[in-house]
């Protein structure tokens, strides 16, 4: 039996999943989670297979809560479900330790193939991103600006552009006005920009916020 952990914000999108998972007699949900510490919480009290975990969550992002499980459990396969596309994360959640990336624009059958496969030791990505991982060990020659980023200053670029003010940004993802101003400071210089404008320009050109 998979026994899984489903982590998303939204109820309606858990939910979902979790009736997808019961339909599957090979499968159960041993839990449910909203956001990252929920999710670290209830991998502490149940013996789980493979966690299946939104990238987008309030406070520390599934990106962040990746990091942790995979420090606390380095042999748990968590596959990440985003409703942003493959270019923008998949590459970027991959380094980071996720067993594979799916779009919430996937059909059932392919969430539960990529959880069997994934629970097998595999790794589920698409052949685009396969493409994509193969060019970046090649060379890193080349890459987009935006590339060049940490996984903080993504994040923290994303929120800018989306016409967030550093205070809001500093509340949501609980620290310093004055830490997310050196993010912002770095990300510019690594950018190579001087104003908020050219960064929306460029996030948007690039599909960022999808």
């Amino acid at each position: 039996m998979i026994r899984i952990v489903i982590a998303d914000d939204h109820e309606i999108v858990r939910k979902g999943l979790v009736q997808v998972v019961a339909e599957t007699p090979d499968m159960e949900v041993c839990g449910e989670a909203s956001g990252a510490q929920e999710t670290l919480s209830l991998l502490r009290q149940h013996d789980c297979s493979v966690v299946v975990l939104d990238i987008s969550m309030p406070g520390r992002s599934g990106l962040d809560a990746l990091k942790d499980i995979k420090r606390q459990y380095p042999h748990l396969p968590v596959l990440i479900l985003s409703t942003h596309s493959e270019d923008e994360y998949a590459v970027r959640v991959l380094k980071a330790g996720a067993a594979g990336y799916l779009t919430k624009r996937s059909a059932p059958k392919e969430l539960i193939a990529a959880i069997r496969k994934v629970h097998a030791g595999g790794k589920y990505i698409s052949e685009s991103v396969a493409e994509k991982l193969a060019s970046n060990l090649e060379t890193s020659a080349g890459q987009a600006p935006h590339e060049s980023l940490s996984d903080r200053e993504h994040h923290v670029m994303r929120m800018i552009a989306s016409g967030m003010t550093l205070k809001q940004i500093a509340d949501e993802l609980s620290l310093s006005e004055k830490t997310i101003s050196t993010y912002r400071t770095r990300i510019m210089e690594k950018m190579n920009m001087r104003k908020n404008t050219e960064l929306v320009r460029y996030v948007m050109q690039h599909g960022l916020l999808e």
